[in-house]
Formats: C-alpha cells, structure tokens, sequence
C-alpha cells in the first residue's frame, strides 16, 4: 500500500503493518505528530506564524512544509509527517547509546556518516543521534522507531537487529536526500527471512568480494547468506576431517571466520550448505569406493551410495566439523536432485539401496524411504548442533513409510522436476517454507537450459513471497507459513560471467527481492522511479 499525504501529524502506514507493536509516543514524552499538529493549527498571517505570540514568547513556526516520507530500498512502511528542518549530520554531532550491546551499531554508523561515536551518555545535545533498545519483549526484534524532532535523531527497538535497520534507513536518507526528514518512522519487515544464497562450489567466489556483497546485503535489510560450497565441480573452503577433497581454488578457515564475524556485525546469518546425498562429485573423487552405481555397475555422477556406512560417516565428519565455523542458527542439507530417484523404476535400477531400505525399514520399504531416512539422519546431526535444518523441495516425498522430520523447512525452488509436489502439499502439511523460486530468483550463470537472467523489474511488478512456484500466488491463508524467500545465484558456468558482472547484474534484483520480502503490498514507485532511486543510493 503507497503512503499517503494526509493532514499534518496523521499516521501513515502500509496494510498488515503491526502498529501496537510500537510506542506510541516518540521517546519525549509527546504523542507521535504532536509538533506538526501546533503548527497547523497556527493562523496565517498571525504573529504565531512569525514565530512569536503577541507576549513576544516563542511560538511554532509555519516557516518548514510538511515533511515527506524518507525515499529508501526497502520503502518504510510507516511514517508520521511533521514540520521542521529535519536532521543532517555535521562534524559537532555525536552517536551515543543507551546500551554497550549497541556499541558496534554504534561506531558504524558514525564512521559512515562523519560523527564522533560518543558510547553511554546521559546528556542530550543538540544534533545527537540516539540508538536505544527499549527491551520490548513482544515485539518483533527487527523492528525500530526513528524520530525526527528537534535536530536530533533517536532510533529505538526492542532489538539489536532493528536499531541496525533503523540506522540503514538513515544512512539512506542521509546519501539520497542528505537530510533526514522530520518525523516518525515506524518500519518492521513483513518476512523474517531475507536472503542471497551464493553457489561458491562451482565458480570461486573472492574472500573480499564476498564481504563486500555482505555489507550491499547489510544496508538492504538482508539478514541471510547461503553459502553452497561443495558440489561435483568443487569443495570450496578448507577442512581439517579431509583435507583431501578440497579444492586447489577455496576459501581458508580464517577467511571463513572474518566473513562471519563481518554478517554478525550487520545481523545476517551465514547459512552454510553440503548437498547430499546427491551433488557430491568433489567428495566421491576422493572417495571412489563410495560412489553409486547402478544394477549394471556403471558410475552415477555426483551420487553417493547411501546404503554404506562409510557415506554417511564422511557427511557427518564434515556436518561436525563445520558447526563450528558457522555459528548461525540455519543450516542446509541440500536434498535434491538424487539421480538414484530420477529412474522410472528406482528398486531395480538400484537393487543394493532397494536391499538396504528393506533391511532398515521393512519388506515394503523404497529407495524414496532410504533417502527421507538419509536426510532425517542429518538433519539430527546438524539439529544436535541447534541449528534448523531446511532442504530443497524436490527431497521431500509423497507418502512412504519414512517421513521428513517436521522441523525442516522447505526450500522450494522449482515445479520443473519430473513428479514435483505443488507448494500447497508442503503448507497444508502444516511445514514451514522459504521461497527460492527458480522462475524468479534464479541467477544461473551461462543462462542454461531454459535459464534467463531475472530482472528487477519483473521481480519487483510481479513477484510476491507468495508466488513459490511459475507465477502463480499460493492461497493467502498459507502466508505465515512463508518465512521469506531467498535470491539464488547458480554457477553452472562459472565462466559466463566474472564476479564483479554478477555483482552488477544482481544488484536490481536484489534490491526488487528485498522491498518484496520487506513489504509484499504493491510497492508506491513505478519500477522505473525504483531503479532511479537504486542509482541514487548506489
């Protein structure tokens, strides 16, 4: 829903924002709007409106217009109009805060816009930016409150999180407009998961290019950063359980570790991915004995034997060791695309996992049965972990005598594989979805098969979070369970484009992905008045 112009002090706010959860008065004491509504309601013409009562005391002045709503990606959702110069920073000005836990918010914010970072302090001077946490335990963390009034500016949250966002909407202002508009910005996210998942296994991907995409992701409102960095063309960061599969091009521990400490510092989680059972190439040439064949003994590509012990003891080896490279609470298992299911008759194309699924699960056991009992396993190793485990759609299944762990969420990309479930059979199961639909939010470098390079435009005209699959919307009443979504970038041919032209051709995307997980209501600009003001904030 665009904001609309109303009458001096009168709240705007996009449909589905929750008002209750934010105060409702702008940390002074003052209802929201109070300072626009006084200056209305002055006379023109009158000594009021000269900036003094007939006593010749200070009154409101009618000198500033009614502030307009602050022009950022993602769009607020909400903002109150007042009167008044608004705020711009100068080399006077301090950041102070009311909590040490805001320090790092704190100090980034200030470097960026030229202020001395001030720590605690219980003074207020003119010109100060204030981040505060309000402690709001009912609230949603990412949310915040910016207020504009008096030449200072005060971003409250209940969270670290949303103090941070509150600081990215200013940075904003600050490069587009160079003054922040006087008012009240009450903003939260419609989706808690907004995400870029980077294939960094089949095109070698800078430790520094990586983190600089981090912080486009920071100032966009981005809280995710897959990383899928083991496939059949490569292993792409270094390991101490076997160090025989990496490959020559990877990332070190350390690199790994500063890209992490870089996405906590903006709120975003790394969220790390080792596709199996299918898509394991640079592992089974290290481990030849462990690759699937079929009835004929020929060699499936990219397939592990998930009937031997040793498979599983290699994925957990790796599972483990990198739980502690990656803090963040998510974790990808993968799932797709294992060629051992992509057979008309699985059972006697592959009679050794036939046997096993028997073996492990009953006389009426498939091959289905011992992959869903596959992914069920790693998932309690990552879940040991205390991370939430999420699998692409196409590993989840129908019926069977073994069903997927309820807690892992699918991540649906395509409706394009042979017997693909619709997105509906997922959410009326009651399972928690993250969009990655391939028709959108698939970058695949070289544009194979029927690939094209998505376009912001598109994604900002036509998709919605509830768009999981082609371009048709799923019932409203499954929304809640849409988490979020996630843009993908493929690297099928790695060579098709450098990493500084994937940078250049995402950024629109990006940015038409983030306002629509931001805000899924119709965005208030044109697409190309959006991509004028990406430029701007560039």
């Amino acid at each position: 829903m665009p904001i609309t112009a109303v009458a001096a002090g009168a709240l705007v706010a996009a449909s589905g924002v929750g008002l209750g959860l934010w105060a409702a008065s702008d940390g002074d004491g003052s209802p929201a709007g109070s300072t626009a509504a006084s200056s209305a309601e002055t006379p023109a013409g009158s000594d009021e409106a000269a900036g003094t009562t007939p006593d010749g005391s200070p009154s409101p002045s009618r000198t500033y217009p009614l502030s307009e709503a602050p022009r950022t990606i993602p769009a607020v959702r909400g903002h109150t109009a007042e009167r008044g110069p608004g705020w711009r920073p100068a080399k006077d000005h301090r950041v102070v805060v009311d909590d040490p836990a805001l320090a790092d918010e704190g100090r980034l914010i200030a470097g960026e816009l030229g202020l001395a970072y001030a720590g605690e302090k219980d003074d207020r001077r003119a010109g100060d930016l204030r981040l505060e946490l309000n402690r709001d335990g009912g609230a949603n963390p990412e949310s915040y409150t910016m207020t504009v009034r008096g030449g200072s500016v005060t971003v409250s949250a209940p969270g670290e999180p949303g103090v941070f966002y509150g600081t990215r909407t200013l940075k904003q202002e600050i490069k587009g407009a160079g003054t922040a508009p006087e008012g009240v910005v009450r903003d939260e996210p419609a989706k808690q998961r907004r995400g870029l998942m980077l294939d960094i296994a089949r095109k070698h991907y800078t430790a520094g290019w990586i983190e600089d995409r981090i912080r486009e992701l920071g100032d966009l409102k981005f809280n995710e950063i897959g990383l899928h960095f083991s496939d059949d063309q490569g292993f792409r960061i270094e390991s101490d359980s076997h160090p025989e599969i990496v490959s020559a091009d990877h990332l070190t521990k350390a690199q790994v570790k500063k890209i992490v400490d870089l996405a906590e510092s903006r709120h975003i989680t790394v969220v790390p991915e080792i596709d199996s059972p299918g898509h394991l190439g640079a592992v089974i040439a290290a481990h030849p004995d462990l690759q699937l064949r079929d009835a004929s003994g020929g060699a499936v590509r990219g397939a592990i034997d998930i009937s031997e012990a040793g498979s599983a003891e290699i994925v957990d080896d790796l599972l483990n060791e990198y739980a502690g490279l990656f803090p963040g609470g998510q974790w990808h298992l993968g799932g797709d695309e294992y060629q051992a299911l992509v057979v008309s008759d699985p059972e006697a194309s592959f009679p050794g996992l036939a046997a096993a699924a028997r073996e492990k699960y009953g006389s009426g056991a498939t091959v289905e049965d011992l992959t869903t009992g596959w992914l069920d396993d790693r998932a309690a190793t990552v879940r040991a972990h205390d991370r939430t485990p999420r699998a692409w759609n196409d590993g989840f299944f129908r019926g069977g005598s073994v069903r997927a762990a309820e807690d892992i969420q699918v991540a649906y990309w395509t409706g394009k594989e042979i017997g693909a479930r619709r997105p509906a059979e997922y959410l009326s199961e009651g399972r928690e979805v993250i969009n990655y639909n391939d028709e959108f939010l698939y970058y695949v470098l070289g544009e194979p098969l029927t690939f094209v390079y998505p376009t912001g435009e598109r994604i900002y005209e036509q998709w919605t979070p509830l768009v999981l699959r082609g371009t048709t919307a799923v019932p409203e009443r499954y929304d809640d369970r849409i988490l979020g979504g996630s843009f993908a970038v493929w690297g099928d041919i790695p060579g098709a484009q450098t990493q500084d032209q994937v940078a250049d051709g995402i950024r629109l995307p990006l940015a038409a992905t983030v306002q629509k997980l931001w805000d899924p209501d119709e965005p208030e600009l044109s697409w190309a008045e959006f991509r004028d003001l990406a430029g701007e904030l560039d």
